[in-house]
C-alpha cells in the first residue's frame, strides 16, 4: 500500500502526474484492442483478485483487533488530545500509509468516529477505506454505508499530509456530507472545505487548501482548467521562484488548487464512465474578426441560424432526408440535394459552399428531429439547459458545439448565448490520470470493470454484504410499444398501492415522468415526481419513497446517495418495489436502479419492463442488424399470441429468484428474448466504451494541434 511522498509537494509546486502513456488498446489495430479487453476482463473477474480480498480481509480484522484495543486501553480523553494526534501524524509523515500504519492510523479514526459521531463502522465499510487507500475501486451495495466509508479513507489520508479532493453527485451532497462529518474532521485536527457550483475564486482557494475539500468533480476538473488558463499549471520550480524576483512576470493571483494529489470519488462509475463521453471545455468570449469589425457577433450568428433553420424546416422527411433518430444520421436522397440547391442559391454567401451548406443543414436537421424538449434540454426562463443523458440531471453550464446550441435556442425561442471559443479543454481521462492517485466506490462496478483497468488502471474490489440480500428480483416483461407498457403500469401501481407498498417508477425522460403521472392521476393515483425540473427537491423526493403507500416516478436522477428508509410497518408488507422502465443501454444502469429497493437488509423486490418501439432496441445495421430484426418480428408475432391468449409478456432474465419454465416452445422464446436483450445491452456498452476512447484520442489531438495547455 504505496502513499504520496510526504515532501512530493515541496518539490513541485503543483503536484500533478503528467499526461499517462497512451491506454491499453488505444490507438492499436481491432484485433490487438479486442483481446486487450479481453486481457483485462480476466484480470478484473473475482478469482483474480482473491490474494488482494483475502490480504484486505486480513487487515479488516487487525484493524477491528486494533480498535478494541484503543477502546480498552486509551481513554476519551486521551484519545482526543492533540498530543496524540500529532504522534500519529509524525508517525505517518515518516513512515508514510504502509499496510502496518494505515491499519493503525484508520483503527483510531474509526475509534474515534464512534465517539464523536456514535457510529460504529461495519466492516464492509472498513473494507473499502482499505480498498480506496490502496488505490482501488470498491463495489459497496447501496445502503452500506458508502459516505462513511469515504470519510475514514479521506481522514486516514489527509493525517498522513495529503491533500484529499472527496468527489460526490451533487452540491447538495457536498454540503450535506461535509457539514455532518465535520466533527470528525475537527476532533482529529483536520480542516474541511466545500466548493460549489456558487463559491467565489477567493471561497474555492480557501476551500482546496484545507486538509479535505468536499466538491462535485466538474468544479474541480474547471478549477485546474482556469489554473491551466492562468499559466499556474505549467509553472516549473525555477518559474516559481523567479516569481518572487519578478512578481510582475507571473500572475498576480495564485492558483485555486494546490495540485491533484488524491482524488476519491463516490458513484465513480457515473464519473468515470458515463459523464467521460463529453469533454470538460472553458470558453471565452470570441474575438471579433476584421470582417466583423462593424457588426455585431451576436447578430451575425443569430442571422446565420436563423436562415439554417428556416432552409431545414423546408425540407421534407422521407422525400428530401431520411433521418435516424436512433443514430442521429442524416441521409440526402437526389430529391433532396436538387431542393437544397435551389433553397439556399438566393441566400450567397457562405451557403454557396456546398460542403459547409450540408454541414450547417444537417446540424439544423438534429435541432429540429433529432433533440426533444424535457428529454435532451429543458427551457427555464428562455434559458436552454441542458438534461444530462444519463443521470437525468440539468447540466450546468454545458453547451452543445458546431453553432447546434444556437440553433436549438433558436427553435425554442430562447436567448442566444454570445459566440465563445475554447480556451482549454479536458477529457475526464485525462483529468483523472492527472492525479497522483485516484481511488473510489459504487453499488454497480463490475460491469465496467475492464474498462476502469484499461483506462484508468483502477482495479475494483467487492466488498461483500454486512447483511444477506432478501431482494426478490421479478421476471422482466416485454411490449410491443410503450403505451401498451404505461398502460400495463398503471395497473401494477395500483395493485401494489392497494396493499400499502411503497413503489418507485423509474422513467427514462422528463417527458416520460409526466406521462406516467398523468396516467396514475386518472386513474386516481397521486404520485410524486423527481425530474430534472424538481431536482431542488430531489432529497426530500427520495427519503419519503418508502414511506406506507409512496408513489415515486423518477428518471435516472433517482436521488443517488441519498437513503431511501421504510416507514412503519412497510417491512411486513414485502418492503420497496422497483419498476423499472427504462429501457437502459446498459445492464449497469438496470442494475442501478434496482439497487434502491431491499437496502441493508431490508426486504424489497423490483422488475424490468421493456418496449420493443423505444429506440434502444432498434435494429443494428450489418449481420447484427438483420439479428435484430428476426428478434423483433418474432416477439411481435409471439406478443400478438400472447395478448389474444390473455397471458402476460414475461421472459426469463436467468435471475435465480425467477422461477423457470423451461421445457415449453414458449419459454424458449422468452429465452431467447432474454439472451438478445442481453446482448443488445452488450454492444451498446462495446460502442460507448469506443466513443469514449475515441473522445480521448480528440482530446489528445486537440490539445496537440493548438498547443494549449494543460
Amino acid at each position: 500500500m504505496n502513499s504520496l511522498a510526504p515532501d512530493f509537494a515541496a518539490s513541485q509546486s503543483y503536484p500533478q502526474r503528467q499526461d499517462p502513456p497512451a491506454l491499453l488498446g488505444l490507438n492499436l489495430p481491432a484485433w490487438w484492442a479486442q483481446r486487450a479487453a479481453l486481457l483485462t476482463r480476466q484480470l478484473t473477474t473475482p478469482w483474480s483478485q482473491r490474494g488482494v480480498l483475502a490480504r484486505q480481509q486480513l487487515q479488516v480484522q487487525s484493524v477491528s483487533k486494533r480498535m478494541a484495543l484503543v477502546a480498552g486501553t486509551v481513554t476519551g480523553a486521551m484519545l482526543t488530545t492533540q498530543t496524540a494526534l500529532t504522534h500519529l501524524r509524525a508517525r505517518l509523515a515518516h513512515h508514510g500509509l504502509t499496510p502496518a500504519m494505515t491499519c493503525e492510523a484508520l483503527a483510531l479514526v474509526a475509534r474515534l468516529g464512534e465517539q464523536v459521531l456514535a457510529r460504529k463502522p461495519y466492516a464492509s465499510q472498513l473494507h473499502a477505506a482499505l480498498a480506496m487507500l490502496d488505490g482501488q475501486l470498491a463495489e459497496m451495495a447501496t445502503g452500506e454505508g458508502k459516505t462513511y466509508a469515504a470519510a475514514l479513507a479521506a481522514a486516514v489520508a489527509a493525517m498522513s499530509g495529503t491533500p484529499v479532493h472527496l468527489m460526490t453527485a451533487n452540491d447538495y451532497l457536498v454540503q450535506r456530507d461535509a457539514q455532518a462529518l465535520a466533527p470528525l474532521y475537527s476532533a482529529l485536527g483536520l480542516t474541511v472545505g466545500v466548493v460549489t457550483a456558487t463559491s467565489t475564486p477567493a471561497e474555492r482557494r480557501a476551500a482546496y487548501r484545507c486538509d479535505i475539500t468536499y466538491c462535485t468533480a466538474r468544479e474541480v476538473a474547471f478549477d485546474y482548467l482556469r489554473d491551466a488558463r492562468a499559466g499556474h499549471v505549467t509553472q516549473s520550480d525555477l518559474q516559481r521562484r523567479a516569481a518572487h524576483l519578478s512578481p510582475a512576470a507571473m500572475p498576480s493571483e495564485g492558483p485555486l488548487l494546490r495540485g491533484l494529489h488524491l482524488a476519491l470519488i463516490d458513484e465513480a462509475d457515473s464519473l468515470l464512465i458515463d459523464e467521460a463521453a463529453i469533454p470538460l471545455r472553458l470558453s471565452e468570449a470570441a474575438p471579433v474578426t476584421s470582417q466583423s469589425t462593424h457588426a455585431d457577433p451576436a447578430a451575425q450568428q443569430r442571422a446565420l441560424s436563423f436562415q439554417t433553420l428556416a432552409v431545414a424546416r423546408q425540407l421534407v422527411l422521407g422525400r428530401d432526408v431520411l433521418f435516424d433518430a436512433t443514430a442521429r444520421k442524416v441521409t440526402w436522397t437526389a430529391t433532396g440535394h436538387e431542393r437544397l440547391a435551389a433553397l439556399v442559391e438566393p441566400l450567397g454567401g457562405v451557403w454557396l459552399n456546398r460542403r459547409h451548406c450540408t454541414d450547417l443543414i444537417e446540424t439544423a436537421l438534429q435541432a429540429l428531429h433529432g433533440l426533444k424538449r424535457d428529454r435532451d434540454y429543458l427551457v427555464r426562463d428562455k434559458q436552454l439547459l441542458l438534461l444530462d443523458p444519463v443521470t437525468g440531471r440539468v447540466a450546468d453550464g454545458r453547451v452543445w458545439s458546431r453553432g447546434l446550441h444556437a440553433l436549438v435556442e433558436l427553435k425554442e425561442n430562447c436567448t442566444l448565448t454570445a459566440p465563445s471559443q475554447i480556451a482549454a479543454q479536458i477529457s475526464l481521462q485525462r483529468f483523472f490520470g492527472r492525479y497522483l492517485k485516484v481511488a473510489g466506490m459504487s453499488g454497480t462496478l463490475r460491469e465496467c470493470s475492464g474498462e476502469l483497468l484499461r483506462g484508468y488502471g483502477r482495479a475494483v474490489v467487492p466488498v461483500a454484504l454486512r447483511a444477506a440480500s432478501k431482494r426478490l428480483r421479478h421476471a422482466d416483461r416485454v411490449f410491443a410499444n410503450s403505451a401498451q407498457r404505461l398502460k400495463a403500469v398503471v395497473a401494477r401501481v395500483g395493485e401494489l398501492h392497494a396493499t400499502g407498498r411503497p413503489v418507485l417508477v423509474g422513467c427514462d425522460s422528463v417527458q416520460a415522468t409526466q406521462k406516467v403521472c398523468l396516467a396514475l392521476r386518472a386513474a386516481g393515483l397521486q404520485a410524486a415526481r423527481l425530474d430534472a425540473r424538481h431536482d431542488e427537491l430531489e432529497a426530500d423526493i427520495v427519503a419519503g419513497a418508502g414511506q406506507l403507500g409512496a408513489l415515486t416516478v423518477t428518471t435516472h436522477m433517482a436521488g443517488r446517495g441519498t437513503d431511501i428508509a421504510l416507514g412503519v410497518g412497510v417491512a411486513a408488507l414485502g418492503g420497496l418495489h422497483v419498476l423499472c422502465c427504462q429501457d437502459n443501454r446498459s445492464a449497469r444502469l438496470d442494475r442501478q436502479l434496482l439497487g434502491r429497493s431491499a437496502r441493508a437488509g431490508d426486504p424489497g423486490s423490483g422488475e424490468v419492463w421493456r418496449a420493443l418501439d423505444a429506440p434502444a432496441w432498434q435494429p443494428d445495421s450489418g449481420w447484427q442488424g438483420a439479428v435484430d430484426r428476426l428478434v423483433h418480428a418474432a416477439a411481435a408475432q409471439q406478443l400478438r399470441r400472447r395478448s389474444s391468449a390473455g397471458s402476460t409478456h414475461r421472459y426469463q432474465n436467468r435471475h435465480p429468484q425467477t422461477p423457470s419454465a423451461a421445457g415449453t416452445r414458449s419459454a424458449q422464446w422468452l429465452e431467447a428474448w432474454g439472451a438478445w436483450f442481453s446482448w443488445r445491452q452488450a454492444r451498446e456498452e462495446a460502442r460507448s466504451e469506443r466513443k469514449r476512447r475515441q473522445l480521448l484520442e480528440q482530446d489528445l489531438e486537440w490539445h496537440t494541434r493548438t498547443g494549449k495547455t494543460p
